[in-house]
């Protein structure tokens, strides 16, 4: 799952001037700069990569408006087949500008903001991960989607895995997971080996709630916070830049984003990575990871699916997608292309 950094808590003050509501009518289709308020310098100058915001060319905050009323915003850019992300627990678009910018240049590229966070409407219900999936689905029918690829990164595979399980994979041609635990609730009765092959990191949901949350004690019954202090880790130029970028336009919403973190703390989808999975599919992960094993079983238990592992030197966290996008994007690529 994505966690609340440090420079997103730092920055969020900024963000009351900036952050534009995608709540009220004729919002769609706009450029970001012009949605956002204002442009971005990034902090790193980095090769390759943009110095602005508005360097991000043809770069778009658009919404949509799901059937349960809820608006959700959606980042796009590019041209080409179609590339969804679908982000983590407290994610959404902006941590995604590396990614945006450089897959635009052979996909048309979307990071959907899922309820509750980045730019997308809060509100009080539909918040399970199955009604996140069904946003998923209006999505795609909204973008006249009738195949794409889809990339879910943590909690954003977990929907995307929801997606499978209610839909099936007929308007999927690719799917890519990133590092998502397959039940990160850990069962009493399960083995060492099969919490490992799960990736189950907990036994008391409302514990991983407050840890997760509201800076909640740390205790054994949590087993798995790597992932909080990898996260607080601006390790990487690339992770510096979009973080704080992410941290100036999203003003986030911790009793918001809590709302679906005790159902996707529950949930258990291993019978969809063994059952349902057919489709091409690559999975993401690395050594700095505690998810690495689930990954390792998720990736044995679907036939011909790849996994890429990150080393440390590789920032391979949790975060490897946002703090070695070069790499990210070159392997991903690779994969979409086969």
């Amino acid at each position: 799952m994505s966690v609340l950094t440090p420079a997103r808590q730092m920055l969020a003050a900024l963000s009351a001037g900036l952050m534009i509501s995608l709540t009220t009518p004729g919002a769609s289709a706009e450029p970001a700069v012009a949605v956002l308020g204002r442009d971005f310098t990034f902090p790193e100058v980095l090769p390759g990569m943009p110095r602005k915001l508005s360097d991000v060319a043809g770069l778009q905050i658009n919404s949509f408006t799901t059937n349960d009323g809820a608006k959700l915003a959606y980042w796009e850019v590019g041209r080409g087949q179609p590339l969804v992300f679908v982000p983590g627990w407290s994610a959404h678009g902006a941590q995604y500008i590396n990614l945006l910018h450089l897959l635009s240049r052979t996909h048309h590229v979307y990071v959907l903001d899922p309820r509750n966070q980045g730019l997308s409407q809060k509100v009080s219900y539909g918040n399970r991960i199955a009604r996140h999936a069904m946003d998923l689905r209006q999505f795609g029918e909204h973008l006249g989607l009738a195949s794409a690829a889809y990339v879910g990164h943590s909690m954003g595979a977990a929907i995307l895995w929801n997606y499978i399980d209610l839909f099936g994979t007929a308007a999927i041609s690719k799917a890519v997971f990133v590092d998502e635990p397959i039940s990160i609730y850990s069962h009493s009765d399960w083995t060492e080996q099969e919490r490992l092959n799960a990736g189950g990191s907990t036994t008391s949901p409302e514990r991983m709630v407050a840890a997760f949350t509201a800076g909640g004690p740390v205790n054994t019954l949590i087993t798995d916070l790597k992932v909080l202090e990898r996260s607080q880790r601006l390790d990487s130029p690339y992770y510096r830049n979009s973080e704080l970028f992410a941290a100036s336009v999203v003003q986030s919403d911790p009793a918001a984003l809590a709302r679906v973190l005790f159902n996707h703390t529950v949930n258990d989808w291993r019978d969809v990575v063994i059952h349902k999975l057919d489709i091409p599919v690559a999975i993401f992960s690395g050594d700095e990871s505690n998810n690495l094993p689930s990954q390792r079983w998720a990736q044995s238990a679907v036939p011909g699916s790849t996994l890429f592992t990150y080393s440390s030197e590789e920032q391979g966290d949790h975060f490897l997608m946002f703090k070695n996008p070069l790499r990210f994007s070159q392997d991903l690529l690779s994969f979409l292309q086969r």
